[in-house]
């Protein structure tokens, strides 16, 4: 019974309604996996797995379970490579070759063959290779790809097919009947070759054919010589400004200026050494000569010999300068030398310096060494005008400000100097040095006021003495007759003489604050320093054999009585007695330093221990 008959009737027999097996109603496709009992189990009913008896046997002895048969081969290639494939290890590696092929042209009278330039690419990964020729706009030739990516065989019809190695550079390569020169290749090309050990020669020139020669030699443009000169005419005609051809040049040297020092020797009845100074622009090679204007020298000042132009070395002389045909010279950097001559317009001037800028230019662009010469040094014109004598109103810098200058200033005062020291004032007691002898008895207070150096005396008067006592001197400042210098704060030292006009006197003492802000400024008050006063002591142990018997002596000289204890007047008598000179200042801070008890009465002992005996 045929199929066909199995058919029920009330189907049509048309395609796609006819069945293998037109009475089958489960028309799914069988699944690998099922779910027994829950749970998902494989179906092996077409699986044949095989087994190895050995395997069997030692199992069903209680031998060690091996899973495998033998050891385990290693395998060749992990899922981390050992030997990278080469669609792995060169991948996106591409090796790119320059080379052109050769077409022949036929019914053509300008060229009878066509230099067409290609481009071959070899895909390190697979060893496929294309060929693409690059577009040239307007050829008339459809370019771009030449031979589609693929496995060229090196002979048609075998599988042997080109790899990396069959490119080389100057070298013939046939691809498909087609014969390509390879010209050059890229960076990469090159320095793959070299790591594989075989390096490539080196590249050659593409070669120009008939058509491209004489494509260029079309679109060549020479224009007359005297094109240029009409474009700068019209175009200064119609309001444009005139070309800058040196721009480049004005551009690198701009702000760069060559500075030579020149002298001029007038030799005309009234002339005399001239001095200027010449600069050099590199940015237009112009130059400008200044005059080296000096003091009270008795002329005219003009500020420039010689406005900034270039200088001709030999000036054309005519009545229409912009019309001659001759070509001028100008002065350049070689020919300012430090030593040479330079004559600018008739006048014979003489290079004897430069400055720094100069010589470092020289040296580095021109490798030449400037060196300065030397002149004769002019003797200086010395003029003297007295100073007029003080007119005795105000200071003396009152006076003189008329002497400097026709309408006169106020002398500067030390502004910080009186802020700082304005509330500092030295009081002294003094006595009156004169050859009357009544009047050396007489006592003064001066005062000294360090903030504008000033001085202020008043005389004190005793009971029943007959003289009134009070201001003896106005506050002002006074003159040392010794160094004709005003008084400062070190000229008041104790036992010191200071003269006031024609009085002389002679500081006696000083109040506590004196004697500790001398105290405190051993840099200006040199004798107040205990320090130093017992240095110059220790001087003169070099007069003694040793330190100790210079140590016995003073104390021998100075207490005679062996009392521990001395006066002020023991003191000055033994000092004079050993021969020390200590001033009168030294004496009375030496007196202070070792007045232990407050008596003003020196201390033995401590002046022992100060000097640098050894405590007992």
């Amino acid at each position: 019974m045929s199929l066909n008959a199995q058919f029920p009737k009330q189907v049509p027999f048309l395609p796609g309604h006819v069945f293998s097996d037109p009475y089958k109603e489960n028309h799914h496709k069988t699944q690998q996996f099922s779910n027994v009992n829950g749970t998902v189990q494989e179906k092996t009913n077409f699986i044949h797995e095989e087994f190895d008896p050995n395997l069997l046997d030692s199992m069903k002895m209680g031998t060690p379970p091996n899973l495998t048969y033998g050891s385990r081969q290693p395998p060749e290639n992990d899922y981390i490579p050992r030997i990278q494939p080469p669609w792995l290890k060169y991948d996106r590696a591409v090796l790119r070759f320059y080379s052109y092929f050769q077409e022949s042209v036929v019914e053509n009278p300008n060229e009878n063959y066509r230099i067409r330039q290609v481009i071959i690419y070899y895909y390190l990964s697979d060893g496929t290779i294309h060929v693409t020729e690059p577009r040239v706009q307007n050829s008339g030739i459809p370019q771009g790809l030449f031979i589609k990516r693929q496995k060229i065989p090196k002979k048609l019809g075998k599988q042997d097919f080109y790899t990396w190695e069959d490119l080389q550079l100057c070298s013939n390569i046939n691809f498909y009947d087609r014969v390509y020169r390879i010209c050059d290749c890229d960076t990469y090309t090159r320095e793959f070759y070299e790591y594989m050990g075989k390096p490539l020669q080196l590249p050659e020139q593409l070669p120009r054919d008939n058509f491209q020669a004489q494509k260029e030699t079309k679109d060549l443009k020479i224009n007359p010589p005297d094109t240029k000169e009409y474009k700068e005419y019209f175009e200064v005609k119609l309001g444009g400004g005139h070309p800058n051809g040196g721009l480049n040049k004005y551009l690198s040297n701009d702000r760069k200026v060559l500075s030579f020092d020149i002298i001029w020797d007038d030799a005309s009845i009234e002339g005399q050494l001239n001095y200027y100074t010449l600069n050099y622009y590199l940015a237009d090679e112009t130059c400008e000569v200044k005059e080296v204007r000096k003091p009270n020298s008795g002329k005219d000042p003009y500020p420039l010999m010689l406005r900034r132009q270039k200088i001709p070395k030999q000036p054309i002389l005519t009545h229409y300068p912009g019309m001659t045909l001759k070509k001028e010279e100008f002065y350049g950097p070689l020919d300012l030398i430090c030593g040479n001559q330079v004559k600018i317009y008739g006048r014979d001037c003489f290079i004897y310096g430069c400055d720094d800028f100069t010589k470092e230019y020289y040296l580095k662009v021109l490798g030449i060494q400037q060196k300065p010469a030397t002149l004769k040094q002019e003797r200086g014109k010395k003029f003297y005008q007295p100073v007029p004598p003080y007119n005795g109103y105000g200071y003396e810098e009152d006076s003189l400000g008329s002497v400097y200058s026709l309408q006169p200033k106020p002398p500067k005062k030390d502004v910080r100097k009186n802020f700082t020291q304005d509330q500092f004032i030295l009081r002294f007691e003094s006595r009156l040095i004169s050859e009357v002898r009544e009047e050396n008895q007489r006592r003064f207070i001066i005062s000294f006021y360090c903030g504008d150096d000033t001085i202020q005396v008043y005389l004190t008067s005793e009971r029943n003495s007959g003289i009134w006592g009070g201001k003896f001197q106005e506050r002002s400042r006074q003159k040392n007759p010794l160094t004709n210098d005003y008084y400062t704060e070190k000229d008041f030292q104790l036992g010191a003489i200071v003269q006031f006009n024609v009085y002389k006197f002679q500081l006696m003492r000083a109040d506590e604050f004196t004697i500790n802000y001398m105290k405190q400024k051993p840099d200006v008050f040199k004798e107040a320093d205990i320090k130093q006063i017992i240095a110059k002591l220790r001087m003169f142990a070099d007069n003694y054999p040793n330190f100790d018997s210079f140590l016995l002596d003073i104390m021998k000289k100075l207490d005679k009585q062996l009392k521990g204890q001395i006066e002020f007047e023991e003191l000055a008598a033994g000092l004079q007695e050993l021969g020390f000179n200590l001033t009168l200042q030294e004496q009375y801070y030496l007196m202070r330093e070792f007045d232990i008890s407050g008596e003003w009465k020196l201390n033995m002992q401590a002046l022992w221990e100060g000097i640098g005996g050894k405590r007992s």
